[in-house]
């Protein structure tokens, strides 16, 4: 049992992780098509306009796989409705972990992979806000 956990945990991993990174690499792109567009704003509005970019793009990346994470807890049969499943599925992602939710032993290691997602994908959007934010921001500024 633990091995099915552990295969199903890291397929839902491995499709919240290729959500996280389209959404990002998308955010990209549309900064690069933009660049030129908004070169001739004030430090502060390209700023502006990068950050919403950005924070809309880690935002829904975090959101969509969220929701994956609770549809899967349903599908499992691991959380008996949707409402509870999406509540379950932030508290672990986030790894808040209040725990006035918790599943059988059955499903332990698979939950814990939603935790390990959210900090894989927390880390991910980190690198991408400053990389972005070091490309943005003029060299004066950084260092």
């Amino acid at each position: 049992m633990m091995m099915v956990q552990i295969f199903w945990g890291s397929v839902v991993l491995g499709l919240s992780t290729l959500i996280h990174i389209a959404l990002v690499l998308s955010a990209v792109m549309l900064l690069v098509s933009m660049a030129r567009h908004v070169a001739r704003f004030a430090l502060a509005i390209r700023l502006g306009f990068h950050l919403a970019v950005m924070l809309v793009a880690v935002v829904l990346a975090h959101t969509a796989q969220v929701w994956l994470w609770a549809f899967s807890f349903v599908w499992s049969g691991a959380v008996g409705n949707i409402g509870e499943a999406v509540y379950f599925s932030i508290v672990t992602y986030t790894t808040l972990g209040y725990g006035d939710v918790t599943l059988g032993d059955e499903f332990r290691l698979y939950a814990a992979m939603a935790a390990v997602t959210g900090l894989l994908n927390f880390g991910l959007s980190t690198a991408f806000v400053v990389g972005v934010l070091t490309k943005v921001l003029p060299a004066r500024l950084t260092g």
